[in-house]
């Protein structure tokens, strides 16, 4: 038995990884019910769950990949090398891999969710709407008006966003009055 033991410790490795993993995951909950103390509403809870399950399980995948034999120089590599394609992403305005970066930033930070009242500010001029929709590429807003307005992710996350305290009011169009050929004189 431990002959077998000896020369599979790879596996049994691997298998005490998967085991623990579990235990690790509730001790972490644990440890973020802690911290937060209902400070944080249920929401970002689960998300910052989340991001606990996704860091635990990265580590516990480093730890069993090293003890399997493979360098962690190999894996450096291999993460600069994500970090640096997602840092291009991100500054590479108009590439559709910076709307799916941005969706990734606007699904983790969520400021901002359907059914808020926003007024994203661009320079001199503002959109307002409702957000309807959140998708990968873009954000669908619903202006007081009843127009549409499809503005792309990337643009969504690097203009300031003002979030609503209620639904604006409907705007007035301006009375345009065109004099066509010369003014009559009056009499």
């Amino acid at each position: 038995m431990l002959a077998l033991l000896g020369t599979q410790y790879k596996l049994v490795v691997t298998l005490i990884a998967l085991l623990l993993f579990p235990i690790l995951l509730k001790g972490t909950k644990k440890l973020l019910e802690k911290a937060i103390k209902g400070k944080i509403d249920l929401h970002r809870k689960y998300r910052a769950e989340l991001l606990l399950k996704i860091i635990l399980a990265f580590v516990m995948l480093c730890l069993v990949l090293v003890f399997w034999g493979i360098e962690l120089r190999g894996l450096l590599v291999l993460g600069s090398s994500l970090f640096a394609m997602l840092g291009v992403a991100l500054f590479a305005a108009w590439s559709l891999l910076s709307n799916l970066t941005a969706f990734l930033l606007m699904f983790i930070q969520n400021d901002c969710r359907v059914g808020y009242w926003v007024r994203i500010v661009d320079g001199a001029n503002s959109i307002e709407g409702r957000i309807i929709e959140m998708g990968l590429m873009n954000v669908v807003l619903e202006h007081i008006d009843g127009h549409r307005v499809i503005y792309p992710n990337n643009l969504f996350v690097t203009r300031p966003v003002l979030v609503l305290n209620k639904e604006p009011k409907p705007t007035k169009a301006p009375v345009i009055r065109r004099i066509i050929g010369p003014k009559k004189p009056n009499k």
